[in-house]
């Protein structure tokens, strides 16, 4: 009976998660560059996608760190604005960059953007980014 009860349960939250996911987009951050959403909608909680520092129009502008972490956190800003949220929403951020001698410059743009209760957020180096690019964000929001 438990294993019954147990599998109605996986298959009703299934049922109701599938039935919620709304995909995000706005034509002001960038088209994806692969198989996956600007953003998903579940419920009261967003997921969006990591973000490079590329314009709208598809090309990435790496001429600064600063200018990287800027264009990364306003396509952010922009597909949170898409979903009726506001970077005061941001619960969780993760931050990916390809050298952390860098991290001073970005957290300081960073900070401009969360100024009150920033989010939780971890930040790791890795080797590459994809299109070259020096930094990349994702976050999770909930209403």
């Amino acid at each position: 009976m438990r294993v019954i009860c147990y599998f109605i349960f996986l298959s009703f939250s299934f049922t109701v998660f599938s039935q919620n996911k709304q995909v995000v987009f706005t034509p002001k951050a960038p088209k994806p560059i692969g198989p996956y959403s600007q953003g998903i909608l579940t419920g009261n909680t967003l997921y969006v996608a990591g973000q490079l520092g590329i314009k709208p129009d598809g090309s990435l502008d790496s001429t600064s760190i600063e200018t990287e972490t800027t264009l990364v956190l306003e396509n952010i800003k922009a597909i949170m604005e898409a979903a009726k949220m506001n970077l005061k929403n941001v619960a969780k951020a993760t931050v990916y960059m390809t050298d952390l001698r860098n991290f001073k410059k970005m957290n300081d743009i960073y900070a401009t953007y969360f100024p009150e209760n920033p989010p939780a957020r971890e930040t790791v180096e890795v080797k590459a980014l994809a299109r070259g690019a020096h930094i990349e964000i994702s976050v999770i929001a909930v209403r």
